[in-house]
């Protein structure tokens, strides 16, 4: 018998994602095979699946605390926004189109398929599957044809825990208002509710649980304060970069991430945040690139010739170009390190309209954009500074110039990247070298800082560690676990008569 269970959230943004990856690891510590799961994720936040094909970053997480190598089925359906009213939809893994909104709304029925036998096969390898929801149950405009939230939940059998987020307010309307708008087969699924980010005294909310119990009927489940650990830990979306706040700190080396409208991968950047001697400043619409940065970074992007066109209506291409005049250090990476080039060439039209635009000119290098899309996790070495890589490759595109004559990295036997004559401007397709602790630690050599090293990964299991013995003290696991077999014994008897 497999155990189900699922977090929803009473909007986007309440803790989800860092709530399922330390319960998958506090189960994981009491012996149990965990499979965690999310029907449909829409980040551009993406990780290479063991399996071949891109899943959400979260669920690589996810799946890092269930100690399992992750699988294309841990997230069968990814929706990567190209735009405000689009997304680039991946099923298994694999680019199957895009779609804008309303025409995934009649195509998300035809998915429900593929989310399904998803299910079933982690299933099959688990004790128990730990279920994550996306946005909100309450928006019940979308619930037709549903399959990330109750739409799943309802049709796989599966037991809600609903989490709320008494950080941002309202908690108790929240919940009591997701009470009272959902369809009566909907509430019914959901088993009880949790409270995340509590700041200060959690006794002042007694009365509080209380009154959400008797609105409602649902049972608490516990109470989680502020994580220091949750920061720790990738981010699912680029909504968590909205509350980042530039301050003066005076460490010895400053970096700042431009933040495009489609950035992607930029957890690509947490190695170095978790540097003493470092200070990463994500730079949003509006603001100027720091004077006292001595190194820019220009991310991934899920849409490159867009985000340069973004980066452009900031006056970054100026800044960027009087930063290089300087002295100052540029590193693109993925879309960044094709947008630090002379030429983007999308003949096909795989980002919108045809067209061949000129880039920065940074680079001596080119590119064009192919239908083809590179997905796989690899292992490289830096002729730079003569230490092994590991990192992942997501991206369309061939890149080619003189400037390739001086790779960043090494994959297969095969160049890969750019670099400036003098050293200064670099690019590369490769995620996550950052995370490679022997790399960082000469890197940041480099620039004068010294860096305890160590591999980033590690970090993040002991963090993982953390959190799981923080929610075993908080939750009570034992009786969300008794719920989900309740709920399998019902699955089992009803399908036996």
């Amino acid at each position: 018998m497999t155990l189900s269970i699922m977090l929803q959230g009473t909007g986007s943004d309440v803790g989800k994602t860092v709530l399922v990856a330390g319960l998958c690891r506090a189960l994981k510590n009491r012996g149990m095979k965990v499979r965690p799961f999310k029907p449909q994720n829409m980040s551009n936040n993406a990780a290479v699946a063991d399996d071949g094909g891109e899943i959400g970053r979260a669920q690589w997480l996810q799946a890092l605390a269930c100690g399992v190598a992750p699988s294309i089925h841990m997230n069968p359906v990814l929706l990567k926004p190209q735009s405000d009213v689009g997304s680039q939809v991946v099923v298994h893994g694999k680019v199957t189109g895009s779609a804008k909104g309303r025409d995934y709304q009649k195509l998300k029925p035809k998915l429900l398929g593929a989310v399904l036998d998803s299910f079933e096969t982690l299933k099959q390898q688990a004790d128990i599957v730990v279920v994550e929801g996306a946005g909100s149950p309450a928006e019940i405009n979308l619930r037709a044809g549903d399959i990330a939230n109750m739409g799943f939940a309802t049709r796989a059998n599966v037991p809600v825990i609903l989490v709320g987020d008494v950080d941002r307010g309202g908690v108790i309307a929240s919940l009591v208002g997701t009470h009272t708008i959902l369809p009566d087969q909907d509430r019914a699924m959901i088993a009880g509710f949790l409270i995340n980010k509590f700041r200060g005294d959690v006794s002042l909310f007694d009365d509080g649980l209380t009154a959400i119990t008797e609105f409602t009927g649902w049972r608490g489940f516990g109470v989680v304060p502020w994580l220091a650990e949750a920061g720790k830990l990738p981010a699912e979306d680029s909504v968590a970069l909205e509350t980042l706040v530039r301050a003066a700190s005076g460490k010895a080396l400053q970096v700042a991430v431009l933040v495009t409208d489609r950035i992607s991968n930029f957890d690509d950047f947490d190695p170095l945040i978790a540097e003493d001697d470092v200070d990463v400043h994500f730079i949003r619409k509006g603001e100027a690139i720091p004077a006292d940065a001595q190194i820019v970074i220009l991310p991934g992007s899920k849409s490159t010739i867009a985000d340069l066109a973004c980066l452009r209506a900031n006056g970054w291409d100026v800044q960027l170009y009087a930063h290089a005049k300087r002295g100052g250090h540029i590193v693109g990476i993925c879309g960044g390190y094709q947008m630090l080039g002379l030429k983007i060439a999308d003949p096909n039209g795989i980002e919108g309209a045809a067209c061949t635009i000129d880039g920065l000119g940074l680079l001596d290098i080119e590119t064009i954009m192919l239908p083809k899309k590179n997905v796989r996790n690899v292992s490289a070495h830096s002729p730079v500074f003569d230490v092994p890589l590991t990192g992942y490759e997501i991206h369309i595109g061939e890149t080619s110039g003189a400037d390739c004559q001086r790779p960043t990295s090494i994959i297969d036997g095969r160049a890969d990247g750019a670099m400036s004559a003098d050293g200064k401007i670099m690019g590369t397709y490769l995620h996550g070298f950052f995370d490679n602790g022997a790399f960082r630690r000469a890197w940041l050599a480099s620039f004068g800082i010294a860096s305890a090293g160590g591999n980033h990964l590690d970090r993040v299991e002991a963090t993982l560690d953390d959190l799981a013995e923080r929610l075993e003290q908080l939750l009570d696991i034992d009786a969300m676990l008794a719920v989900a077999k309740r709920y399998e014994q019902k699955t089992a008897l009803a399908s036996s008569i």
